[in-house]
Order: C-alpha cells, then sequence, then structure tokens
C-alpha cells in the first residue's frame, strides 16, 4: 500500500484504538462524534472507489481539464498540507447512521480497495494522469487522491483526539 493511505490507516488505528462504542458515540460541542467522522471518511473512500470503478469502466480518465484556480487549491491542500477548517462536507458524505462496528471495521477496506484501484488506473493511464475530479480541488492524478485522502483524514483524526481528550483517554 502507498505510504500516504498507510499512514492514514495507522491513524484511523491509533486515533480509535481502545475506543468503546460509548466513547466512539460521545458528541463535542456540537459536532460529529467519532462514530460520524469515521463514517464521513468512509463514505470519502467510498465515493472515490465508486469513481475509480467508472474510470475503469470508461476505459479512461474522467477527470476535465484543470483550472488555475484548481491548480492553486490543489498546491494549498495537497503540496502544502493546508487543510481548511469550517468548511461543511458535501452532502453525500455527511453521516447517515451507519452501525459503529460496521464503520470501524469497513473503513480500512476502503482504503485498502482504494489504493487497489488507484494502483490499477495509474497502471493503464500512467501516474501523470489526472483521473477524477475532487467536488473542491477538481482534477487530481492518483498520488494526488492519496496525499488529500491522507491530509483530509489527518484532519478528522484531530478531531477525534479531542474526543478522546474530553473523555480522559489519551491513547
Amino acid at each position: 500500500m502507498d505510504s500516504h493511505l498507510q499512514r492514514l490507516q495507522r491513524a484511523i488505528d491509533e486515533a480509535t484504538r481502545g475506543m468503546t462504542t460509548e466513547d466512539l458515540t460521545r458528541h463535542v460541542e456540537g459536532k460529529w462524534c467519532a462514530a460520524e467522522v469515521l463514517e464521513h471518511l468512509y463514505l470519502t473512500y467510498a465515493g472515490s472507489v465508486k469513481g475509480l470503478e467508472r474510470c475503469l469502466q470508461a476505459g479512461k480518465p474522467l477527470a476535465r481539464a484543470a483550472t488555475l484556480k484548481d491548480h492553486l487549491r490543489t498546491a494549498a491542500v495537497v503540496r502544502l498540507g493546508y487543510f481548511p477548517t469550517g468548511r461543511r462536507a458535501p452532502e453525500n458524505t455527511n453521516p447517515r447512521g451507519m452501525t459503529t462496528d460496521a464503520v470501524v471495521e469497513g473503513v480500512g477496506a476502503k482504503i485498502a480497495a482504494m489504493e487497489k484501484l488507484l494502483v490499477e488506473c495509474e497502471a493503464r493511464y500512467g501516474t501523470r494522469a489526472r483521473l477524477l475530479d475532487h467536488p473542491v480541488l477538481g482534477p487530481l492524478t492518483g498520488e494526488q487522491w492519496r496525499k488529500f485522502h491522507w491530509i483530509h483524514g489527518r484532519h478528522h483524526m484531530k478531531h477525534i483526539a479531542r474526543i478522546r481528550a474530553s473523555a480522559g483517554r489519551s491513547s
């Protein structure tokens, strides 16, 4: 597995290790609980998997041409690692009420499926090909998708760390 996605999986495992169902469903400051954060991440990975499958079925990358705005946004997030706070998640990535067990068990499988499809797309279309459009950043290559998911996941692991701290569980 790619190093960004390995780090992502490790970060999720470390952030949630030892958390009970009660811990995972505890809300802080009117924000998502840890289980909802994980479901949001799961849904983003599922969306990437679905898009990559469509890309392979179409026999070509499905990304549009990148604009200057796309390049700037991608540079800020993917190159510099800046993830802005306060932006609302796209509607299709909002938690829908998956069971805590299903989310905890499924998130790693979605990361692995995403990596497999990214590798397959890169083998077919090349590593420099922009494969799919991100709803905010625009068209991304496989490596940019990996790094985006790592930075996005790291952003949300900070929220889970705050939840753990509020419960008096640092590890």
